[in-house]
């Protein structure tokens, strides 16, 4: 599915200022970015500007701030973009206002600066059309790169793209290439993967993918709604109640392509000190949680991954931020990185678990979008790039 907005290559950005919203939103220790990807992410589209006479303004959010608040500076960006583009990358004080329109409007070709945290003004988040409106003032042309907030109508994704040309960088270019080729256009078997905790926030993608996949692998928290619907006693797993009948239904209609755990490690508690054992699902004791899926489950869903053509992984298997319950989901990772297919990952929970295991660079995708490629996978418009101007 090629993305059908134009993008920077679409137009002339000679001698033009380039406000280009970029997803700097990265994990930080202090001042200490833990984790730099989505940065690395938005350097082709900044450099192919450079290259080609713009003068460029990056525009990004950071956290969840109430207000300005000093610890949500993106002043730990503005020093990593300054090493990886090799020029100064000057953060402003603010991202409007007469002193930034000053800033701005004296950029020369070459001329790289970041605005302050957007999300310093609540008016970003409510899309105010003023606010809006002076953001595009500081250019001449809008980029939005920002896949991670797309899903989003912010002033900053959407808003602005009511007052300037708006086009697509070429990391949203390539998520929507991935993600929308694997959902209409996918090599066969298709197989998707579905974890995390409950079954509510997964129920518009289990709708939009059922139908085009051969198999949906289910495991994570979500796994022990489908059990329960099964029959099965559960324990004190996760139970999502209100999903107990529509599992139970899907199971019935399409028994031919949704895989189940068939052994799970379970404890008394979730913890990193936690004795565990693995019981088949049918035996889950009373009194203990589910943490992972077992290591029967992890040879069934690795041997159907091994043979997709296309595959899709959203969500992890167990609690892997803890040792005792991180094994199921390496070993999904690890199955990725031995398929011939064509192998993606969702974002959010599943990026950060290919980062934790060294092994984000063995897949075909690692997208850097929780919420968006969540959105995408339902088969939502994003309101950030349904405002880009068509081809």
């Amino acid at each position: 599915m090629a993305l059908n907005k134009k993008t920077v290559r679409d137009i002339d950005v000679s001698g033009k200022r380039v406000l280009v919203r970029c997803d700097f939103n990265v994990p930080l220790d202090g001042s200490r970015i833990t984790d730099d990807r989505r940065i690395t992410e938005a350097i082709p589209t900044i450099k192919y500007l450079l290259e080609h006479g713009a003068s460029v303004i990056l525009a990004s959010h950071l956290g969840r701030p109430k207000g300005v608040s000093p610890e949500f500076s993106l002043a730990p960006v503005a020093k990593r973009l300054t090493e990886l583009l090799g020029r100064p990358v000057n953060l402003l004080a603010d991202c409007i206002g007469p002193e930034i329109s000053k800033a701005c409007s004296s950029l020369k070709p070459g001329d790289v600066v970041l605005l302050e945290n957007v999300r310093f003004h609540p008016e970003e988040e409510a899309n105010d059309p003023a606010f809006a409106k002076q953001l595009a003032s500081l250019a001449d042309v809008y980029v939005n790169d920002a896949f991670g907030t797309s899903h989003r109508a912010h002033a900053s994704t959407e808003g602005v793209a009511h007052y300037l040309p708006a086009v697509a960088g070429f990391l949203i270019e390539k998520e929507i290439e991935y993600l929308g080729n694997a959902i209409e256009n996918p090599k066969r078997p298709f197989i998707a993967i579905l974890g995390g905790a409950k079954v509510k926030d997964k129920i518009a993608v289990i709708e939009n993918l059922l139908p085009k996949v051969d198999k949906l692998l289910i495991g994570g928290g979500m796994a022990f709604t489908f059990l329960k619907a099964e029959g099965d006693d559960i324990g004190n797993s996760m139970l999502d109640a209100g999903s107990v009948d529509y599992a139970k239904q899907l199971i019935e209609d399409h028994s031919d392509k949704i895989t189940l755990p068939r052994d799970v490690v379970v404890a008394t508690e979730l913890s990193e000190t936690a004795t565990t054992q693995v019981v088949p699902v049918e035996n889950i004791p009373d009194g203990v949680i589910g943490g992972d899926i077992g290591p029967t489950t992890e040879e069934i869903f690795s041997t159907l991954i091994h043979i997709g053509g296309t595959v899709i992984w959203n969500g992890p298997m167990g609690v892997f931020e803890m040792g005792p319950f991180a094994h199921g989901t390496k070993a999904i990772a690890e199955a990725l990185t031995v398929c011939k297919g064509l192998t993606i990952v969702g974002g959010g929970d599943s990026a950060a678990a290919m980062e934790k295991f060294g092994l984000a660079d063995k897949v075909s995708h690692v997208s850097t979008g929780g919420g968006a490629s969540l959105e995408f996978l339902e088969g939502k418009q994003l309101p950030g790039i349904a405002a880009l101007q068509d081809k």
